[in-house]
């Protein structure tokens, strides 16, 4: 497996395929996508301060993900944050989420921060799962829109 930095010329149809539908599967639309030279814009920014953090996942030459790591200010302290851990759906379920995780602690600890948080739809039972086998914990369901639960692990 391969972890390649995010270009946004070259990769921006492909991010934007990849995180719409990842609102598909967290929300069952794309609806609240919202604008995507905005999104766009948002990732080259974070690629500029954290190129290791915004990347695509490469399996035997194929793109089949995508993350989105960065550093937070959270209640006055830093925190690692994941904007997104995304697979096609063909590695979903196959074990390889596991590696996008370690990847993902890599890059927090390489960052010296103690706990990362994410956010997931609170419908998602199938990620919600996921995460917790991997440690995390829910720490308060936010409201919104779209309800989500923001999930936290101690590094």
């Amino acid at each position: 497996m391969r972890f390649k930095t995010i270009d946004v010329k070259r990769d921006r149809g492909l991010i934007v395929q990849f995180r719409r539908d990842s609102y598909v599967v967290s929300f069952g639309s794309d609806e609240a996508f919202g604008d995507e030279d905005a999104y766009v814009k948002r990732i080259e920014e974070r690629a500029r301060r954290f190129p290791k953090g915004q990347v695509l996942v490469e399996e035997a030459g194929d793109t089949i993900g995508q993350l989105e790591l960065q550093i937070v200010e959270y209640e006055g302290r830093e925190i690692g944050y994941v904007n997104l851990y995304y697979l096609v759906p063909a590695y979903r379920g196959r074990g390889v989420g596991k590696q996008l995780v370690e990847y993902a602690e890599r890059f927090f600890r390489k960052h010296r921060v103690q706990e990362y948080h994410l956010r997931v739809a609170s419908t998602n039972e199938r990620a919600i799962r996921f995460y917790i086998k991997h440690g995390m914990t829910k720490l308060k369901e936010e409201a919104s829109d779209n309800p989500v639960w923001r999930m936290q692990k101690q590094l």
